[in-house]
């Protein structure tokens, strides 16, 4: 006779049938009533707005955002259909900031509907939804749909958007302006609508951007049909002019502003670059009396059960790896660690006698992921594939308010990303950066954060600065300085964050180093 647990499996493989067709939020009308309350009660679902529902973990903390950061497109999309049907846009300023990669693009989301009456509807963990009567809605020539989301095209939503905008959203104004592959689209637009002053406001910032050529042409389309354009620039501060070159996507473009606006700002955090060291030997050694400190500490970050003494026994070979260690999941991630290593301080060596730290990452990056992994899939915990190279799906931090980039994102991000580092001069700059963008990337399906830490402190050694552990008692402070970076785009944190770890971790040839996590 079928029991509780019957049920609920037979109402949880409903569920994952669901998923497989890659819906996460449901409506009520979406399942089963039973199904529905049985999946609440356990866990699976959690509510969103009354009638709403988001695809939950059991035991998931209250005020945990994985879930929500990673669906809530979703939810706005099949939200304004169910209650508007097809005529619906989101706003000038969101359809924007989503079309040029912001990390975070509101908790405020606001729709234009005919059907609006300004009502405010609250969410989950502090966003909410505003349904926006317009004078008129946009022509539907210049909605465009982005996964269900619908997005006033660039063109068009630059010639709505206020001012402020190029203040307050300076990157992804520029952003915009660089995904106009010429000025035409946007002549058209102006000139349908009648916008003169806009138009006007539009050849500043094209001109401020650095995109003369079409600042030009703009003029000359509005002009040619009896305009009169007075120029102005809507920045309140020169924007970083991005090359022109760099349009293959929003995501490399948001990519070189976030490097050129914070670089200076982690060169600030750090003292005076040592130099590279003389004894490139002495350096070396003292990477290896760190090495067990920095293994405890980084694996137990990312959530590794580990100890010191079983870091030092898997190094030298004094553990069982035909008994039980073989199947431990921390066991393959301490051996795969300490492969790791030895490769990343096979390449510092190669950049302490000379060559360019940027290139150096670009050629042995694959071999630091494949010797991070290697042990895990030789014991079978890891399927082979997870050697392939680049991440082939979504893949979220918890807890975080950035969602890193889709996939196809990464293989246009990763080349620009060792372009970044080979031409950056100063080692914090690279160091800081480094880590941090790379993690902003997350190219890789796991072991993003090691492999992030193992990349700062290859860019310290390019300065001559020490091989830095980050504590394990640090950890909510390392990771908010992260999530400060990548959402809301302030480095200071992170940078003052590292900074003050290398003061602390200065070069002391033939210094023992503590295992301790303070």
């Amino acid at each position: 006779m079928a029991g509780p647990r019957d049920f609920l499996a037979n109402s949880l493989a409903r569920l994952e049938k669901r998923h497989r067709e890659r819906q996460y939020v449901f409506a009520s009308s979406d399942l089963p009533d039973t199904d529905r309350e049985r999946l609440v009660k356990a866990g699976y679902l959690t509510p969103i707005v009354r009638g709403w529902y988001l695809t939950s973990r059991p035991g998931e903390k209250d005020g945990e955002t994985t879930s929500w950061h990673a669906n809530w497109k979703e939810f706005v999309a099949r939200y304004a259909k169910k209650r508007f049907g097809a005529r619906w846009h989101l706003s000038p300023e969101i359809s924007l900031l989503e079309q040029t990669a912001v990390p975070l693009v509101s908790r405020q989301v606001l729709i234009h509907t005919p059907k609006g009456q300004n009502n405010v509807t609250q969410l989950l963990h502090g966003w909410a939804v505003m349904d926006y009567k317009p004078p008129a809605l946009a022509p539907r020539s210049e909605i465009v749909d982005q996964g269900g989301l619908q997005l006033l095209s660039v063109p068009y939503a630059l010639s709505q958007v206020s001012e402020n905008f190029f203040r307050s959203q300076k990157a992804s104004a520029e952003i915009a302006l660089g995904l106009l592959r010429d000025p035409s689209d946007l002549a058209r637009v102006l000139l349908d609508a009648g916008k003169p002053v806009v138009g006007g406001r539009l050849v500043g910032a094209l001109r401020a951007a650095g995109r003369d050529r079409h600042a030009d042409e703009l003029r000359k389309i509005l002009e040619a049909v009896g305009y009169r354009v007075t120029e102005s620039d809507p920045f309140e501060t020169p924007p970083i002019v991005i090359d022109p070159a760099i349009k293959r996507s929003p995501y490399v473009m948001r990519m070189h502003a976030m490097w050129a606006a914070m670089r200076e700002l982690a060169i600030k955090a750090f003292d005076k670059p040592p130099g590279v060291p003389t004894d490139i030997k002495a350096y070396l050694a003292d990477l290896d009396t760190r090495y067990v400190s920095d293994a405890y500490n980084s694996l137990s970050l990312e959530g590794y059960s580990v100890t010191p003494d079983f870091i030092e026994r898997v190094r030298s070979g004094k553990w069982n790896p035909d008994g039980e260690d073989q199947k431990s999941r921390d066991a393959m991630a301490a051996k795969g660690y300490s492969i790791a290593h030895n490769a990343v301080k096979a390449s510092i060596e190669k950049i302490l006698k000379g060559q360019n730290a940027g290139k150096v990452l670009r050629n042995d990056l694959p071999e630091w992921h494949r010797a991070l992994w290697t042990p895990s899939i030789q014991a079978g915990i890891l399927k082979p594939s997870e050697l392939a190279g680049y991440r082939n799906g979504p893949v979220y931090i918890k807890n975080a308010d950035h969602v890193p980039p889709p996939r196809e994102a990464v293989r246009d991000c990763m080349p620009d990303f060792f372009a970044l580092l080979e031409h950056e001069d100063h080692p914090a700059a690279r160091a800081v950066l480094g880590h941090f963008v790379f993690v902003f990337i997350h190219p890789y399906m796991d072991g993003n954060g090691r492999i992030g830490r193992f990349i700062m402190n290859a860019m310290l050694a390019s300065g001559g600065y020490p091989w830095t552990v980050v504590p394990l008692n640090k950890r909510p402070g390392y990771f908010k300085a992260l999530n400060q970076a990548s959402a809301y785009g302030n480095i200071v944190p992170f940078a003052e964050f590292v900074g003050s770890l290398v003061h602390a971790s200065r070069f002391q040839p033939g210094r023992s180093h503590s295992v301790s996590a303070s």
